[in-house]
């Protein structure tokens, strides 16, 4: 079966790659009209596809809210945490070790301001427990940009000597087969890094991590001690992914209710999932891995939008499918989108869902490199396929499911709704989604208290915070559902994404 599958791909590349860009798409749409045309001809099976989705919505909710107060715990025993001294006492000769290792940062930016890229260099320099010396900082700046060559003039300047090493990269904007965006940027940046910093210095490759971070990223006081502590500790270090769980606690106390009420949910479940037990969490974001690792398998793909799962499949299938993500417990702080005005905002976090959803594409790279490599065992594949299906079909059809699942069926055929089945469904949607927010107010509590105190909160905001979730059901709609609706009927009727970034201010 493989064998045939494998030879159909590679007689039909094109045909293979644009049917299967259609799928995800095509699954939405057929689950989200399902209750209405499966209401005339199959109303039971539709009733108990509604319940079965209900329990697992159930279980979900609380594995999600279980999971984020555990990650709650195990954040707080991090920052607890010197990480030099641990691997001090569980290495006592290990010291010469931990000097070499050197930290390659990356930072792609496009019309970021200086004074946003600063932020991201201020935590940077406030890294404890580990010497400045041993990161070094690369400002990937996009050529076209307005304004590039100065704003990282000013930066180098500002921030001179700070750091083992403090280079500008200039993405140039006219190489033949790239699609503008994160990762070809990235590409470029980390290979002249590398040809700057380690071939023409030859210095020791299998000693370097690489972090990759939004321009707005601010980490954690403790991350790179505690990325060196994971990195040496580790004897599969060339096979792993680290990813700190990321909060949007930039700007929360402004931002509209709309936005603020999905940066929540995102960042809550990123912080829940990363902890699944089946350690199929992909890295997301921001995140960090060895230089080596990165370097064998090309680097990013520099044909596409979506490149943090993208970077994973390509080490994944590279390696055997022995690649893994592992999680460390020091959050990095991020911006929710936001611009000048109220609509600017809510267009802001609509384009930046729309471009995260555009991570459908990834099935289809994933399904055809699960077909060419057999040698990778048959039920690893499997897993890393379905955990990326699963996760692009629940976004776009969840709401509809959980919001009219329920109802639509009775409402669509009355005759159903005279049967015993048909008159208990909606109270039996009720009452597990009312059971369900005792898991959302968890969630909401542990963001709260997660959020840095950078100033004295009213309680009146407090509130405030609370209050505003009755608008979830249409926040979600419009800031989550419609744009991954969008951007997988875009993918299905064959419409090119052009990568748009996120205005910071």
């Amino acid at each position: 079966m493989g064998k045939k599958l494998r030879q159909m791909l590679n007689k039909h590349p094109r045909r293979v790659r644009r049917a299967l860009e259609m799928l995800p798409g095509t699954t939405a749409w057929l689950i989200i009209l399902f209750p209405f045309w499966g209401a005339f001809f199959m109303p039971r099976i539709v009733a108990y596809f509604t319940i079965a989705f209900l329990v697992f919505w159930f279980y979900r909710s609380f594995l999600g809210a279980w999971l984020g107060v555990k990650g709650y715990w195990r954040i707080k025993q991090a920052e607890k945490t010197n990480w030099q001294k641990k691997y001090r006492q569980s290495h006592p000769d290990g010291q010469a070790e931990w000097d070499k290792i050197r930290h390659l940062i990356v930072i792609p930016n496009y019309n970021e301001a200086v004074v946003k890229l600063s932020q991201t260099l201020d935590h940077l320099v406030c890294q404890k427990d580990i010497n400045l010396k041993q990161l070094w900082v690369v400002l990937a700046m996009e050529a076209r940009a307005k304004d590039a060559h100065q704003r990282a003039k000013i930066l180098l300047r500002q921030y001179q000597g700070h750091f083992g090493q403090l280079i500008a990269t200039f993405h140039p904007a006219d190489i033949v087969g790239e699609v503008k965006g994160k990762a070809s940027n990235e590409t470029w940046a980390a290979k002249q890094a590398k040809k700057l910093l380690v071939d023409q210095k030859n210095f020791g490759l299998r000693h370097v991590t690489i972090t990759t971070c939004d321009a707005d990223a601010c980490f954690h006081p403790q991350y790179f001690s505690a990325l060196a502590y994971h990195f040496l500790t580790n004897k599969n270090r060339f096979l792993r992914f680290w990813q700190s769980p990321m909060f949007n606690h930039n700007n929360p106390w402004h931002l509209p209710a709309f936005v603020n009420i999905v940066s929540t949910l995102s960042s809550v479940l990123h912080l829940a999932f990363i902890q699944e037990p089946e350690n199929l969490f992909l890295n997301y974001s921001t995140y960090s891995a060895s230089l080596k690792m990165i370097d064998a398998v090309g680097y990013w793909d520099t044909d596409i939008i979506p490149e943090d799962w993208h970077i994973f499949l390509q080490a994944f299938f590279h390696q055997q499918g022995k690649i893994e993500v592992e999680p460390i417990f020091l959050p990095t702080s991020l911006d929710a989108p936001e611009a000048k005005t109220y609509f600017g905002t809510l267009k802001n976090r609509y384009e930046q869902c729309k471009r995260h959803a555009w991570g459908a594409s990834d099935i289809p790279y994933a399904i055809e490199q699960a077909i060419n490599h057999p040698e990778i065992p048959r039920w690893s594949r499997f897993l890393r396929v379905y955990k990326i299906i699963e996760c692009h079909l629940l976004w776009p059809t969840n709401w509809f499911i959980l919001t009219l699942g329920g109802w639509a069926p009775t409402l669509v055929n009355p005759v159903f709704s005279q049967t015993n089945l048909g008159y208990n469904l909606p109270k039996i949607a009720q009452t597990i989604l009312t059971i369900c927010l005792f898991f959302l107010v968890t969630a909401i509590t542990l963001d709260l208290i997660l959020r840095p105190k950078k100033e004295p909160i009213a309680w009146w905001r407090y509130l405030k915070e609370y209050l505003q979730w009755v608008l979830m059901p249409v926040a979600t709609l419009l800031m989550a559902i419609i744009p991954a609706l969008d951007a997988q009927t875009r993918l299905m009727l064959g419409k090119r994404l052009e990568y748009r970034v996120t205005e910071k201010v």
